[in-house]
């Protein structure tokens, strides 16, 4: 072996290197970053095994619920959940048939109190808003000057009177003379024309004398109907003459009133043909909201003429008025029965579809499934409708809940408080326990006999907290 080798000297002569002491190196301690790949290994299993934690509990739980909530038919498939609905009966009974019109209340008289004398006023003998009757005073002209020219009137007749008399005696006079030729016979011709303008003059005067018993009469204002004052125009110590355009106070009769309205002329012929027979045709007047009757009352008559620029007629309608509910110019909502259908079928108006087949109507049978039964309508009003053809009284149709309805769609049946009525159904199999939301039918006694046979398999077990669980049967097999 070569020396050099072994001593480890160089070619060069350069002498060997002194080494060091030898650097032992220790193992670190294991870091997050030497384990990084074991623990992301096993972090990724744990989050698989959630994930299929949380797919198992949803499957199992989309599996249950549908056999909690819905029916199963027989072989397993489910049908669809019923709709709550709310029915209403076919009932029988008769219709109005009416016409809406819009209409203003006039009163059959109303009279402008005014003074006939020209005089100072000296008493107001009513109140604001009273109801007065014919002949009832209601104002005082001061009287003493129509007083005065009465006397007058009456003296001058008595002076006319006593030259009319006296006149009379001449001419007796001078008929006797004339008789025996004593007088000529131009005399006895002019006391005969004297004795007949004292005549006329007498005539004259009562005729001054009745006048200024009028005028006096005058000085005392009575109502000329009954009615009801409004507010006065004109207070005590004013002076009144005839010519004063608002009067003293306005006298208005509101008992009975009457309603102007008007209908298409179309409806005419109807009408007239109605009165014609001796009908009465009832009328009700409503206030402007239609909410609240006023009164009740029936058709006078109608206009001889129709407008031509609307086409409608005028009719007039008499109100009894007692409650003083209608006052001249207010305006109401009328309504005019024309005629009345008896014994007819009624449903709500709620109840009648409109759609492809027409108009029609979801009728519940007897197994709670619905039929869709096309029908005829007669009259409306209000919230009913007359059915024509289509419906028998006695059927149940729906009114509330048709909107997702369908032909032979299953229903459950809301009652009066709001709860619902389940649907009629068919007794299971013998030995099968009806699913939930069934009501158990009554088996027979081999039917029973096979119940308490399978050991109760298929029971539903009520937990203390309300919950509803399926039993497993002797296999440990959950039943479906």
């Amino acid at each position: 072996m070569d020396q050099r080798a072994t001593t480890g000297r160089h070619d060069g002569g350069d002498p060997p290197a002194m080494e060091g002491p030898r650097v032992v190196e220790k193992p670190r301690p294991a870091t997050h970053a030497d384990d990084a790949p074991a623990t992301g290994r096993s972090s990724g299993w744990i989050a698989w095994l959630i994930f299929l934690v949380v797919v198992a509990a949803v499957s199992a739980y989309l599996w249950q619920r549908p056999q909690a909530s819905a029916p199963v038919e027989r072989g397993g498939r489910r049908m669809m959940q019923p709709s709550s609905i709310g029915v209403a009966t076919v009932s029988t009974g008769d219709m109005k048939v009416t016409l809406d019109a819009l209409g203003s209340v006039t009163s059959l008289a109303t009279v402008t109190v005014k003074t006939q004398v020209s005089g100072q006023l000296i008493e107001i003998d009513f109140k604001e808003g009273q109801e007065v009757k014919k002949g009832d005073p209601l104002a005082q002209i001061d009287p003493r000057p129509y007083q005065a020219a009465l006397a007058q009137a009456q003296g001058q007749l008595s002076r006319d009177q006593a030259l009319l008399d006296g006149a009379k005696v001449d001419l007796a006079r001078y008929k006797g003379l004339a008789a025996q030729n004593a007088v000529p016979r131009q005399t006895l011709d002019t006391q005969t024309a004297l004795v007949a303008q004292y005549q006329g003059t007498i005539d004259t005067d009562k005729a001054l004398v009745e006048a200024a018993t009028v005028n006096l009469a005058y000085c005392r204002i009575v109502a000329p109907m009954d009615g009801r004052v409004g507010l006065r125009q004109g207070d005590s110590g004013n002076y009144v003459t005839p010519g004063d355009a608002n009067g003293i106070v306005v006298l208005t009769q509101l008992h009975p009133i009457s309603v102007l309205f008007t209908v298409p002329e179309d409806e005419l012929p109807a009408i007239a043909k109605r009165l014609r027979s001796g009908a009465t045709l009832p009328v009700a007047a409503y206030d402007r909201g239609r909410t609240t009757k006023l009164a009740d009352g029936q058709l006078e008559t109608f206009d001889s003429q129709i407008d031509p620029t609307t086409g409608t007629i005028k009719l007039r309608a008499s109100f009894d008025n007692g409650d003083r509910l209608l006052y001249p110019n207010q305006f109401v909502n009328v309504e005019l029965e024309v005629d009345q259908h008896k014994g007819v079928s009624i449903v709500p108006t709620a109840a009648i579809q409109r759609g492809l087949p027409g108009t029609f109507v979801y009728v519940v049978n007897a197994d709670s499934t619905v039929s869709v039964r096309k029908v005829e309508l007669g009259v409306t009003d209000g919230d009913r409708v007359e059915i024509s053809s289509g419906l028998a009284a006695g059927e149940r149709v729906v009114v509330d809940g048709a909107d997702k309805l369908r032909e032979g769609a299953k229903v459950n049946v809301r009652d009066a408080n709001g709860s619902q009525q389940p649907p009629a159904q068919a007794p299971p199999p013998a030995g099968e326990k009806p699913q939930d939301g069934q009501q158990a039918q009554p088996a027979s006694g081999q039917q029973q006999g096979q119940a308490q046979g399978n050991g109760g398999q298929g029971e539903h077990k009520h937990q203390g907290n309300g919950k509803r669980r399926h039993a497993s049967d002797a296999s440990g097999a959950p039943q479906q």
